[in-house]
């Protein structure tokens, strides 16, 4: 493997065990839940782990957005390296000192992802509950330890920092350490790197928009869906519903890195994904069909599709050969249950 590419690719978020379960919508409506949506589990959703645990049928999975992308990406860049070379991603969050983090370490080292977890003796490693209903995830998020990130961690690995080209961090980590999100974006700022981050969830944008604010202008790639850009268009008052036009704000919002067109990337569902590059025009991109009944659960499509088009971007490939790796990753993650990734061509394999 070429040395330039060890750790080109950089991601920092919530590491998560995923329990996934399929329930009916009077479950979803016995807690406030709804269909399509992520939300941090609030003390009305805490009974959620235990019930599902004792009264369902739970697979579990590693999971959380930028894990998951991470994970993705390093997936096809093995597959893009003879000899299934590793090491070319690396993952930085917290967990607690449990056998779930055991668990999510080990599957990282296997997948060949280099990490450097701060594991917290004192708090248990964050779980989400992928509640399937029909074709739709709601997702509950009990964050514990990944919600115990310190910023002073950063500098106990910072090699993986200076070692990568690209970095990748969801918006759900403006939750847990926006100023280490600030201090990757800066690093990246001074070397002409790549700062990426997605929307992803609506609520991020209305309760923490002053961290999004101030961590907006290192963005060079965003990327989220419909529902979390119209929210994002309504909290930063962009005066429109039209999702092509956010797109197009959302690019000519104040930039501190001259030297790279900002791109926005919205995926749309089952219709399209809008893509915008400052400077350029609007884009749609339709996505692969796939019959309903092939369709498990569509917890991390949209995981995959950044981890498959960042592994694109990363080898200098082009915008419609990295959204068609995005879509592919897509395609192939919603028909398995979880973040699933083959081991080969003909087989599937969890790594709980």
């Amino acid at each position: 493997m070429s040395t330039q590419l060890k750790g080109i690719l950089y991601g920092m978020g919530n590491p998560l065990l995923d329990m996934t379960a399929v329930v009916d919508e009077d479950y979803l409506k016995r807690y406030d839940l709804q269909p399509n949506n992520a939300v941090l589990a609030e003390e009305k959703h805490r009974p959620i782990f235990d019930d599902i645990n004792e009264n369902y049928k739970v697979s579990y999975s590693p999971g959380g957005a930028t894990q998951n992308s991470i994970r993705v990406a390093q997936w096809y860049l093995n597959q893009k390296e003879s000899g299934g070379q590793k090491e070319v991603t690396s993952f930085v969050g917290c967990i607690g000192k449990d056998t779930f983090g055991e668990k999510l370490q080990a599957c990282m080292k296997k997948e060949g992802i280099r990490t450097n977890y701060l594991a917290d003796p004192a708090i248990p490693t964050g779980v989400c509950a992928v509640l399937i209903t029909g074709g739709n995830r709601s997702l509950v998020t009990r964050l514990d330890a990944a919600n115990n990130y310190k910023h002073e961690h950063l500098t106990t690995a910072w090699n993986f920092v200076t070692d990568a080209q690209f970095f990748y961090i969801a918006g759900y980590f403006l939750t847990v350490s926006p100023e280490s999100m600030l201090a990757i974006g800066e690093h990246a700022l001074e070397q002409n790197k790549c700062f990426s981050i997605n929307l992803s969830a609506p609520f991020l944008s209305q309760f923490f928009k002053e961290p999004m604010t101030k961590v907006i202008p290192y963005v060079d790639i965003l990327f989220g869906n419909d529902d979390e850009a119209m929210a994002f268009a309504k909290d930063f008052n962009l005066g429109t519903k039209d999702i092509a036009t956010i797109a197009q704000k959302i690019a000519a919002m104040p930039k501190k890195n001259k030297k790279r067109e900002r791109i926005v990337l919205i995926t749309c569902g089952d219709k399209q994904t809008v893509v915008f590059q400052q400077g350029g025009r609007v884009k749609e991109y339709p996505v692969i069909a796939i019959s309903q009944d092939a369709i498990v659960d569509t917890n991390g499509a949209g995981d995959a599709f950044v981890g498959g088009f960042l592994a694109e971007y990363v080898l200098g490939k082009d915008l419609d050969a990295c959204v068609e790796n995005g879509h592919k990753a897509a395609h192939m993650i919603i028909q398995v249950s979880g973040c699933t990734l083959p081991e080969s061509a003909d087989e599937t394999r969890c790594c709980s």
